[in-house]
């Protein structure tokens, strides 16, 4: 094999290994991250509480749908009303358009309504390989004891028009099962929306 073929090689090897999918019923990757207002969170800090992340990037029109409509702050404040933990996830790139500076992302957040726990910058895209986060929206639930429940589309209704409350809400689901003791139901759908930018 030719030198730079071999280093090729090695490099799509390395990428791959830096990739992960959130397991069904295994512990959820562990995180360190800052959110938008400098504040560093750990998933240990949430230990007994049920976490949501939500892959983001209001430039995406299926995102952005969601947000537009007000169903997904609408969801965001069910969940954390309950005392769920919802951690929004920008992974974008700073080399992308769609990266948010913290000062631009605390506008965002205040523009759209958003009702989640925290905004956190994920621009290095360490939590989003960890957890394999490929579109926006992508969503995960990690139930009390730290390990994942829930694992891809928010709902059955991939489209960027009409009303998303009117389709089956797998986040809403899961959250509810949890809460109430039961097993989630649907556990793994495929995610939609755009890619994710990293």
């Amino acid at each position: 094999m030719k030198p730079y073929a071999l280093a090729l090689t090695t490099l799509l090897l390395s990428g791959t290994l830096a990739w992960a999918d959130a397991a069904i019923g295994k512990a959820a990757p562990a995180f360190t991250a800052k959110d938008i207002e400098g504040k560093t969170h750990q998933l240990g800090d949430f230990k007994g509480k049920i976490v949501v992340l939500e892959s983001y990037n209001h430039d995406c029109p299926y995102c952005a749908h969601h947000f537009n409509t007000g169903a997904m702050q609408e969801l965001q404040k069910e969940i954390t009303d309950q005392g769920g933990i919802w951690l929004v996830v920008n992974s974008s790139n700073p080399k992308s358009g769609s990266y948010r500076t913290p000062e631009q992302a605390r506008k965002e957040f205040a523009a759209q309504k958003m009702n989640a726990t925290a905004w956190i910058d994920d621009s290095n895209g360490a939590i989003g390989k960890a957890y394999g986060l490929k579109t926006t929206p992508h969503m995960i639930v990690i139930s009390t004891d730290g390990k994942v429940a829930y694992d891809g589309a928010i709902d059955d209704k991939a489209v960027t028009d009409g009303d998303p409350r009117k389709a089956r809400n797998y986040v809403r689901e899961a959250f509810n099962a949890l809460k109430a003791g039961k097993p989630v139901e649907v556990s793994k759908t495929k995610p939609y929306g755009c890619g994710v930018k990293y």
